[in-house]
């Protein structure tokens, strides 16, 4: 079996074991962040069967995954990094789900997109849930306001993300993105990675994005 299909089964079993042992109503989806992997990498996991990937950009994606997606239709695909609104038509087109929204601006291209294409997508509203000036993402006090925009807008905003601040105890972030998604009353939530996926399954996650425990560490 190859190391990236027995790591990921150790990964499900994990997670599975942590949602029975809390009783969670959602098995969490694993998301395969095969950002930066060749396709030689991925195409075990395919073979085997896992449907959820991410990558971090859209030109990538293209390349990568246009093909397969078309013979495997079942692939659901994850843009996990920022977009931008000058690449939302080729991102609506091959995605499944957008974990990235965050400005009105994007919001609305978004929108235009789908009307165009007859297509719609699943959304996130990513949340700078540390309040850092370095990273994307919609500050806490913008957030009822930004989804009542997307809701006008007829997106279908399924869940919050965030990407906690770097080495600190990300517990505090995930109950507090929790409490904001409950207030919301969204169904999914996108938060936790290879280094606390098991805390963000004990604070409801339903979306896992796990990239270097299952592909091993980038070059």
């Amino acid at each position: 079996m190859h190391n990236s299909i027995e790591k990921l089964i150790q990964i499900e079993k994990l997670v599975k074991s942590k949602k029975e042992s809390l009783n969670l109503p959602k098995q969490p989806r694993i998301i395969a962040v095969s950002k930066t992997f060749k396709l030689e990498k991925i195409l075990p996991l395919i073979e085997h069967g896992h449907l959820d990937y991410g990558e971090n950009k859209v030109q990538e994606a293209i390349e990568k995954w246009s093909e397969i997606k078309l013979k495997k239709p079942d692939i659901k695909l994850h843009l996990i990094g920022k977009l931008q609104t000058n690449k939302v038509k080729f991102a609506v087109k091959l995605f499944d789900y957008i974990h990235s929204v965050d400005n009105e601006k994007l919001a609305k291209k978004i929108a235009d997109e789908q009307e165009k294409q007859k297509k719609k997508i699943k959304l996130f509203i990513q949340v700078n849930i540390g309040d850092e000036t370095q990273k994307s993402g919609l500050n806490q006090k913008e957030l009822e306001n930004f989804h009542f925009y997307c809701q006008k807008l007829n997106l279908d905003i399924v869940g919050l993300m965030c990407l906690p601040p770097n080495n600190v105890n990300p517990v505090p972030f995930f109950k507090e993105l929790k409490k904001l998604n409950d207030h919301l009353q969204l169904s999914e939530l996108s938060m936790g990675m290879s280094s606390d996926f098991i805390e963000a399954v004990e604070n409801s996650s339903t979306f896992l994005r796990i990239g270097s425990n299952i592909f091993g560490q980038r070059s």
